[in-house]
């Protein structure tokens, strides 16, 4: 599917969805309690139904409704065949270190661009747990044999902070108890700490060092729990932007002071001018002459596509640093969006670990998203303000985190059309 879209003004009022990495994470933790937890609002997109997909396959049996999942969780079993991951890095990272708690041995496989993702720190980590875990050449297909012991296990921090969430969530069901020391300093601390905020509302409790280096975990039990998922401040983000470059927008679901990463938009947004107003968990945002932007994304790298449109447009010299691990994401996030900017007329250039952007005026052009949801998103922000048309390929890949996409922007009053 493609989309055309010809600059728009945008105004209304818009429910940010339900947050991907907490419903990740509350499907995790009802599958690892002996007993019946329900997900009030989750994220239903095909990186959450990846993972749900998979933890059936492992013996969790879970009932689907309109607005809440029921999970029955508690003892594992070895699956008949492959657990396919499809292009979702958290299921894969997860997904890896659940299996060590099945009794026999699990293959797990992904997709074309997920396979290109490195495992090796998380096999390495689950090996000296006990763990057999072998790959090909340290990516996927992974395979797994349960016993997981426990002890110490060491792991560096900076390639991605889901080996050290996926650690955390099977450590406390291990034989002994286990100590995480982390070999470099943590990346996107706030993920890991989300991880241990949704352990702790599901009766684990997680020991850690004030700078995040050392974890400490006891033997304990999940407890069933009513787990209610909060709005997504990723997807948000793409909303505050639109309203900020084209209009006027009032997104509500929000939690103010969520321990997402993402949440940091807001300040960004203010530190380039916009004025928002928080209230009751809504905010509301209007169109506003941006200034240039200085900022290190290390701890929220899912911003970077948004905040590389923003920079387009924003006066002066902007510049994106922490930028390093997104090469490794869905796409190389960096060249994808490079080359998305440079087609469509904004002064970008890159050093190391930075970009600079400076004030452009953007014109519309083809973009290839490399079936980077965050990278189609973005660029239809961008088409908001753009001269002419844009077109985006592959815009259906907004399914992995944001599936009604298309909807709610058109609801807003974003201009296009599908060609299919």
């Amino acid at each position: 599917m493609k989309i055309k879209i010809t600059p728009s003004a945008i105004e209304g009022q818009v429910v940010a969805p339900p947050s991907k990495s907490y419903t990740h994470r509350a499907l995790v933790c009802s599958a690892l309690a002996n007993g019946e937890s329900k997900i009030i609002s989750p994220l239903n997109s095909d990186d959450t139904e990846a993972t749900m997909d998979l933890l059936e396959k492992l013996g969790v049996k879970i009932r689907v409704k309109e607005d809440f999942w029921n999970v029955n969780g508690g003892q594992l079993h070895q699956p008949k065949g492959d657990l396919f991951c499809r292009e979702s890095g958290t299921t894969m990272r997860f997904m890896t270190t659940i299996c060590s708690l099945v009794n026999g041995t699990c293959r797990l496989t992904g997709g074309s661009s997920l396979s290109k993702r490195p495992m090796k720190p998380l096999i390495d980590g689950l090996k000296q747990l006990g763990v057999e875990c072998s790959s090909e050449r340290g990516f996927p297909p992974i395979i797994v044999k349960g016993g997981l012991i426990g002890g110490r296990t060491k792991i560096p921090g900076n390639i991605s902070s889901q080996f050290i969430s996926a650690l955390l969530l099977v450590a406390p069901l291990a034989k002994d108890d286990t100590e995480i020391i982390l070999t470099t300093p943590l990346e996107s601390k706030p993920y890991v700490l989300m991880t241990t905020d949704a352990q702790r509302q599901f009766g684990v409790e997680i020991g850690a060092s004030e700078d995040l280096r050392k974890f400490w975990i006891k033997k304990q039990a999940y407890k069933p729990m009513i787990y209610k998922v909060e709005g997504d401040w990723s997807s948000a983000a793409l909303l505050l932007s639109s309203g900020v470059l084209a209009g006027e927008i009032e997104a509500q679901n929000l939690n103010a002071k969520s321990l997402q990463a993402d949440r940091e938009i807001l300040n960004v947004l203010k530190k380039m001018g916009a004025e928002a107003i928080s209230k009751n968990g809504s905010i509301k945002l209007k169109k506003s002459e941006l200034e240039a932007l200085e900022f290190d994304v290390t701890n929220c790298p899912d911003l970077f596509p948004i905040l590389t449109v923003l920079c387009a447009v924003a006066e002066g010299k902007s510049k994106l640093t922490g930028i390093k691990r997104l090469k490794i994401k869905e796409s190389d996030r960096i060249a994808a969006m490079k080359e998305g900017l440079v087609r469509m007329n904004v002064d970008v250039s890159e050093e190391e670990n930075s970009i600079i952007i400076k004030t452009s005026k953007p014109k519309g052009a083809i973009i290839d998203p490399k079936n980077d949801h965050r990278i189609a998103m973005a660029f239809a922000v961008l088409s908001l303000v753009a001269e002419g048309e844009t077109l985006i390929q592959d815009a259906e890949c907004v399914s992995k985190s944001f599936p009604n996409f298309w909807d709610v922007m058109k609801h807003l009053g974003m201009n296009f059309e599908e060609i299919t």
